[in-house]
């Protein structure tokens, strides 16, 4: 049976793909607008939020809309309803319109905005270009009776546990002999009170990242038959996920930097680009930073990429990469309207295998300012 979310049911569940802990310091994500506390039945998606969005999202009856560039990214000292802004924010009120932005934490976020234009782009063997936190690790070790050790199991890699390199659901598992003795107040699974019990069970060790560590250990519990768990968390020296912004991989084949921009203005959808550099410079590493990376070309340089991928290159930082024998391709700041399709298909995903009945609506106002003559 399909069943209507609140907002804040929704969030929570997009958060676990972009988590706000990833935003850069400073950041102003989260809810701008309205109140979760209602059913959604229209979540809109959008890059900016100007005033034909905003009318978009109106025609379409949005309750919710999720943006990538906050609307209000600057703290406001007046709300002029004669004003853009202040139209927006007023059309958003009168129509219960909900805004919440999802900014560099998307960004960042595996699978998310830098993802999705280093797919767009063809790059293979893709990484990390400019790592911002890395992912601490956790080793749980439960101890559960034989019948009960694959529900247990089960539950563990479904929360997120076990995840080891391109791995799921890894675990170590060795039997032995549990003993326990109830005492008064207990409702042992096995056993009477005040006899000594044995139990043939399994200890299960597996890796938690510690981002989910309390997701892991509640499913653990619900699985688990007893009535008091005995269970252990350690700290790992492991290295975890590493999170940043940024990617850089290459092409399937070597081209030039010529052919290579054509590919960008084809992939990204853009009507031309700014280049730095020999056309005929050969490339097959590429780095990718979605929005402006004026400050990351050094990373570029470093990762061996033969061209940058970024948007609003300040004339002094080209430079700056011409100095370092780096090339550079701006295809401008919105080509990360990618993410309008990527989180529309995340969501609706997500909705159906919930059975939410939801629907979910990308943007299709252009919002890039620029014009070329």
């Amino acid at each position: 049976m399909s069943k209507v979310p609140n907002g804040y049911e929704v969030i929570q569940l997009f958060e676990q793909f972009a988590p706000k802990s990833l935003a850069m310091e400073g950041d102003p994500i989260g809810l701008q607008m309205g109140t979760l506390n209602k059913p959604i039945h229209t979540v809109f998606i959008a890059l900016d939020v100007l005033e034909e969005v905003v009318d978009e999202a109106i025609a379409n009856r949005a309750d919710l809309m999720i943006a990538h560039h906050p609307p209000l990214y600057r703290p406001l000292k007046q709300i002029l309803t004669d004003q853009a802004q202040g139209r927006i924010i007023e059309k958003c009120l009168k129509h219960n319109i909900t805004v919440y932005a999802a900014h560099t934490n998307l960004d960042i976020a595996q699978g998310g905005v830098n993802d999705w234009l280093a797919e767009t782009l063809g790059l293979k063997e893709v990484e990390v270009l400019a790592p911002t936190y890395e992912e601490k690790l956790k080793k749980l070790v439960v101890y559960v009776p034989k019948t009960h050790a694959s529900a247990v199991r089960e539950a563990l890699g479904h929360a997120g546990a076990g995840h080891i390199g391109n791995y799921s659901y890894c675990t170590f598992n060795s039997e032995g002999i549990g003993t326990f003795l109830p005492e008064d107040g207990a409702n042992p699974f096995i056993g009477a009170k005040g006899e000594l019990e044995q139990v043939e069970e399994v200890r299960i060790e597996t890796i938690v990242p510690a981002s989910l560590q309390k997701k892991v250990i509640a499913a653990m519990l619900k699985a688990h038959p007893y009535e008091e768990v005995a269970y252990d968390v350690y700290s790992l020296d492991n290295q975890g996920h590493t999170w940043g912004l940024g990617r850089v991989g290459k092409l399937l084949q070597e081209t030039t930097l010529g052919e290579f921009a054509e590919h960008v203005k084809k992939s990204l959808d853009v009507p031309a680009v700014r280049v730095v550099g020999q056309l005929d410079d050969p490339v097959k590493k590429v780095a990718v930073v979605g929005g402006d990376g004026n400050k990351y070309i050094r990373q570029a340089k470093m990762s061996g990429a033969d061209v940058y991928v970024t948007g609003d290159v300040y004339y002094h930082v080209a430079h700056d990469a011409m100095a370092l024998g780096l090339n550079i391709v701006d295809p401008g700041h919105n080509v990360e309207k990618v993410m309008k399709q990527g989180v529309a298909r995340f969501l609706e995903q997500e909705f159906a295998k919930k059975k939410w009945n939801t629907a979910v609506y990308a943007s299709k106002v252009h919002t890039d300012p620029f014009t070329f003559v």
